[in-house]
């Protein structure tokens, strides 16, 4: 068996270690491929030449070392007949401690009750909220939503959930309805979906008519779920009282953007994923669908199938 490795020359030592018994040859990133190329799975992050490589080389299958597959070119290898999976949920559990941790900094007003001098009222300057009682609204319950759920869970919130597929969650406890009840009844909004073209501007002006006042908006997702002129009107009247975003639209913002600047726009540069134990879980998965294949099993991660 034929690993075609697209990523780096670390990857193929990882993957040589892993599975000594598979064949690993590197693909370039750009520019033109060796002649006679062929294997059975490409493992790639997805470059300009992907589909070239895959064409080429007629593998049956190709594989995203990455979760989001919204810029990768989805249909034309497709349309060469490849089955296409990607690494859904490797980055459940880190994204799942950012939102928790971008939930907590909201209640307990982080960084800002940080001090640096002697305050006038030490002990009573600031009120506090908690997380007890408070309502988590989940759009999308795959990997992503279902480790928040459950960590929610943890801290005694309640967890309400709405779901494409209209699935029962895979955590108990947790309540799955229409997409406008979250949106009415949610304290803290987790966007947790990929995009697509039914997901595209979800969060917008309607939506954001229909949230809950007061509302906390988390978006660990894609920048395109949201309608970022509408999300700005409604921070600024109050509708929404903060809005964390480790993604927008386009990366990075233009230098000067309202969000930067605006005291309840958290913006991070796409990193709720990052985890010493990315590289490890990404391997995980692959190796397992590498078993998966050899086998003749159902692949994990298989794009467009599976919901969320």
């Amino acid at each position: 068996m034929r690993i075609l490795n697209q990523v780096n020359e670390k990857w193929s030592e990882r993957l040589a270690a892993a599975v000594p018994d598979v064949e690993v040859t590197d693909v370039p990133q750009e520019g033109p491929l060796p002649e006679g190329l062929s294997g059975d799975v490409l493992f790639t992050w997805g470059f300009d030449n992907t589909v070239d490589v895959a064409r080429q080389s007629g593998v049956p299958w190709v594989h995203f070392a990455g979760t989001g597959v919204d810029c990768q070119p989805i249909e034309s290898l497709a349309a060469l007949g490849c089955t296409i999976t990607c690494s859904r949920g490797v980055s459940g559990v880190p994204i799942a401690e950012f939102v928790m941790a971008a939930i907590l900094a909201m209640e307990k007003r982080l960084p800002e009750v940080w001090v640096d001098e002697p305050a006038d009222r030490w002990g009573a300057e600031f009120r506090l909220g908690e997380l007890t009682g408070k309502v988590v609204g989940l759009v999308g319950m795959g990997g992503i939503g279902t480790e928040v759920a459950r960590r929610a869970l943890a801290f005694d919130m309640e967890v309400v959930a709405a779901r494409a597929s209209g699935a029962a969650s895979p955590v108990e406890g947790v309540r799955v309805t229409a997409l406008d009840d979250v949106l009415a009844t949610a304290d803290h909004l987790v966007l947790a979906v990929p995009l697509t073209d039914a997901t595209a501007g979800m969060i917008g002006v309607e939506a954001l008519e229909r949230v809950k006042p007061g509302v906390h908006l988390v978006n660990v997702s894609r920048g395109g779920l949201v309608d970022q002129e509408a999300l700005l009107a409604a921070v600024d009247d109050g509708r929404v009282a903060m809005a964390t975003l480790d993604t927008v639209t386009p990366e990075p913002l233009p230098d000067g953007h309202p969000f930067y600047a605006h005291p309840r726009i958290r913006v991070s540069p796409h990193i709720s994923w990052s985890s010493p134990h990315a590289n490890r879980r990404i391997l995980a998965f692959f190796v397992d669908n590498l078993e998966r294949f050899r086998d003749g099993r159902t692949l994990r991660g298989v794009v467009g199938e599976g919901g969320y």
